[in-house]
């Protein structure tokens, strides 16, 4: 069978986050697999219980004696978060540049048992041979220092993987999309470009990193007391904006959250903050001026148990906000936040802070590029083939309507677990999606990964919508009740319709079941069960209209 070049998608395609693709090079049944980027997306409100999600590598599990490599592009939770959990059941070298090496082993060391993760560090701009793929880190801007898209050679040709970009030619800190090497990689040959869609329903090109660290620098030289920045941890341009402005207005930077404190500490052992001097320890907060603090939080997202979120609740052992401070979410809500992120705003409005979020001021930028920067990436590297990846539906649908408008010859639309032949095989056929894998998810509960599948969340959704009722009924062997039947209520109103208690309700389709039943089903335990299950979930939907859960237990004495 002749060599293919194709490219899978375990994650990060038809959604945000959770990234994980595969390129694969060989004969279908001998193909060797680079896995780039192995990220994670955050649990919403349809997952009760569950912390994060992440993509099911079961396939990889599989192919594990075929796979060469893992590719880490930059140090995003979104493609590296992952690492610690899913590395293990890999077992496989993993490439990657200084920052973002340094950063993923921080975070591993922070996690309690995590194995020792193999990396191997490549330069930013360097090459490395990972079996039959030739991996070239071509420097990107983005939102987090040491940002990379890969340049793939193999004998079928050159690829380009952008990974999370930006055009910027002033990032603040971090690298810069230069122009001139994705032209040469154009001039070089493009058989595909597998491209982020994240902003591609945006038009125009983003503002630079310096264009906001102008804006917050008035921001924070005008404001009269306490100021308070949110933003991602990772953010280290950011965070050196906010740092450059405090020291500009002669106040001192005080650095609060754990995800912070750990990035910083990274940030300036990589050279990133040369010039300014350490930030202060929280517990310095509560000594300086009102007029003489800047403080740098975690917390933009609405997340309950970081900073701000415990600020706004005034549960914060050293961190206090009054009337007049000022609170700058310089940070977008991701999706599926804005009820949390805007409890937090309400709590600190009412409180008498003032808020200023992008909506008010350019306090934000994104890392990812609009539409007329996808434009110009089309014109660098001129592909012939064109795959849009992370992002939803609809930015997938915007980003291949621009790639066919900028000229390339095909341009296919993916999900996740299509396997599309970029080259090799049936020539003739051109790019397409030539097979499908299986593919899913795991969550992260507490300590442990589950399946999707599993039903313990879908019993949670129950639980939260129509509460538990528990039953323990001690029988003897011939069917006789000992005692009286012992029923606990979880979650259910105290009254139903007619202000009749509901739990009296309960307590009588308990007994009435009981008394009611044929001789020869009181002799069998689980015919009991189930008929006491259905007497009461009955009853107490008469009463409530809601079938709450119902667990039985039926002891034989």
């Amino acid at each position: 069978m002749p060599d293919e070049l194709v490219f899978v998608a375990l994650g990060g395609v038809g959604e945000i986050g959770m990234n994980l693709g595969l390129y694969g090079f060989g004969p279908k049944n001998r193909r060797k697999w680079l896995a780039v980027d192995l990220g994670i997306s955050f649990a919403g409100p349809d997952l009760p219980g569950i912390d994060i999600v992440m993509p099911d590598v079961a396939f990889l599990e599989r192919e594990r004696g075929n796979l060469v490599g893992l590719v880490l592009t930059h140090g995003h939770e979104d493609h590296v978060g992952a690492l610690v959990d899913l590395w293990p059941l890999l077992a496989c070298p993993v490439y990657t540049t200084p920052f973002t090496a340094a950063l993923a082993e921080a975070r591993r060391l922070n996690e309690p048992g995590a194995p020792k993760i193999p990396f191997h560090v490549v330069p930013s701009g360097g090459r490395v041979q990972i079996g039959p793929f030739e991996v070239e880190f071509v420097p990107v801007a983005h939102s987090i220092p040491d940002s990379h898209a890969l340049a793939l050679r193999t004998p079928l040709g050159l690829f380009v993987h952008t990974g999370d970009w930006k055009i910027d030619p002033t990032p603040v800190v971090g690298n810069v999309t230069d122009p001139a090497r994705f032209t040469a990689l154009g001039d070089e040959g493009v058989r595909a470009v597998i491209c982020d869609s994240t902003n591609a329903i945006r038009d125009g090109i983003s503002p630079s990193e310096l264009d906001v660290q102008a804006v917050l620098g008035e921001l924070i030289v005008k404001a009269p007391y306490r100021v308070a920045v949110t933003t991602f941890a990772s953010n280290v341009a950011r965070i050196r904006s906010v740092a450059e402005a405090a020291i500009k207005a002669g106040r001192e930077v005080v650095l609060v959250g754990r995800a912070m404190e750990r990035v910083i500490g990274v940030a300036r052992e990589q050279g990133l903050l040369t010039g300014l001097p350490a930030f202060r320890s929280v517990d310095a907060y509560g000594f300086l001026p009102r007029d003489k603090v800047v403080a740098i939080l975690t917390g933009s997202q609405g997340e309950p148990r970081a900073a701000l979120a415990r600020i706004a609740d005034d549960d914060h052992p050293e961190i206090a906000l009054s009337a007049g401070d000022h609170v700058i979410f310089s940070s977008r809500t991701i999706p599926g936040n804005e009820r949390a992120v805007n409890r937090i705003i309400n709590a600190l409005v009412l409180d008498g802070v003032k808020v200023i979020t992008d909506r008010d001021a350019l306090v934000h930028v994104s890392g990812h590029p609009r539409r007329g920067e996808l434009e110009q990436m089309y014109q660098w590297l001129r592909p012939q083939v064109a795959v849009p990846v992370h992002g939803e539906p609809l930015h997938l649908a915007e980003h291949a309507e621009l790639a066919r408008r900028m000229g390339a010859k095909e341009v296919v639309r993916i999900v996740d677990g299509d396997v599309v032949r970029l080259a090799g095989g049936d020539v003739a056929r051109g790019a397409e999606v030539a097979e499908r894998i299986s593919v899913g998810k795991l969550y992260k509960d507490g300590q442990v990964l589950t399946p999707a599948a599993d039903p313990a969340v879908a019993e949670r959704r129950r639980l939260s919508f129509a509460g538990l009722i528990s039953i323990a009924v001690a029988m003897t062997p011939k069917g006789e009740v000992v005692g009286d039947p012992m029923i606990d209520l979880s979650g259910l109103p105290q009254l139903g319709l007619g202000g009749r208690p509901i739990d009296e309700v309960v307590e009588d389709a308990v007994l009435d079941c009981l008394d009611n039943l044929p001789k020869p089903r009181r002799r069998d335990p689980d015919q009991v069960a189930e008929s006491l299950s259905r007497a009461v979930r009955g009853s107490v939907n008469g009463v409530w209209g809601k079938k709450p859960l119902c667990h039985v237990l039926v002891i034989t004495v």
